[in-house]
């Protein structure tokens, strides 16, 4: 169950927005403080939304044995969505840049990064991913002890915003080398960040697409 979740826990986690809204805190004023502020937003708003899969599912007894069928039928459904968005963005092409565009609503949080925008910003690039709800139903419906399905969902989070806070604990061991490696990186993940969307949707939907048709016909337990 672990492995399953954390697994699709690394594919939530690739989030070319997250990575890029962290390079711009570090170089804020105060990178401490802000970058902070944006991990409780991700972390509020990730808890919230594991606790209402979990116990939606849980209501649902879908982690029960006689529920197989929902159960693999709800990630073959998910799976199937996964790869409809993530043939949907492969057909249209990343967005180009339209300079005649206003700016957005995260650009305009972006370009004067306090603690209230950094809050709203965490709530928002992590506001709840088909990838990261896949995760979450993992650990909803497998056959495990509350005390283990909250472990699991403290695992996936903690990785869910691995971007986050792994940035943030480099930048304290090395901040110069660090806060030059995220700069270089910044213009790679604009190059491809579309890409690294795509794909983790794609591999993801392949996964529980597979994992859902072995279930339901009864190759897995």
């Amino acid at each position: 169950m672990l492995s399953e979740a954390a697994g699709l826990a690394v594919l939530a986690a690739v989030s070319p927005t997250a990575i890029l809204v962290s390079a711009v805190f570090l170089g804020a004023a105060n990178p401490h403080r802000t970058v902070l502020i944006y991990l409780f937003g991700a972390i509020v708003v990730t808890v919230i939304m594991a606790t209402v899969v979990f116990v939606a599912l849980h209501a649902g007894h879908l982690d029960k044995l006689h529920q197989r069928q929902p159960r693999y039928g709800l990630r073959l459904g998910l799976g199937v969505l996964m790869l409809a968005v993530g043939a949907y963005l492969f057909k249209r092409g990343p967005k180009p840049p339209d300079p005649k565009k206003k700016k957005s609503f995260m650009s305009r949080l972006l370009a004067r990064p306090g603690g209230k925008a950094a809050f709203i910003i965490g709530l928002v690039v992590y506001a709840p991913s088909l990838t990261f709800i896949s995760a979450i139903q993992v650990v909803a419906t497998a056959k495990e002890s509350l005390a283990d399905s909250i472990l699991g969902i403290a695992v996936v989070i903690l990785i869910t915003v691995m971007f986050v806070w792994l940035p943030f604990i480099l930048y304290l061991i090395a901040p110069e080398r660090t806060s030059g490696l995220l700069r270089r990186f910044d213009a790679w993940l604009r190059a491809h960040g579309h890409v690294l969307t795509t794909g983790a949707l794609v591999i993801g939907g392949v996964l529980l697409t597979i994992d859902g048709i072995l279930g339901l016909t009864g190759v897995v337990s």
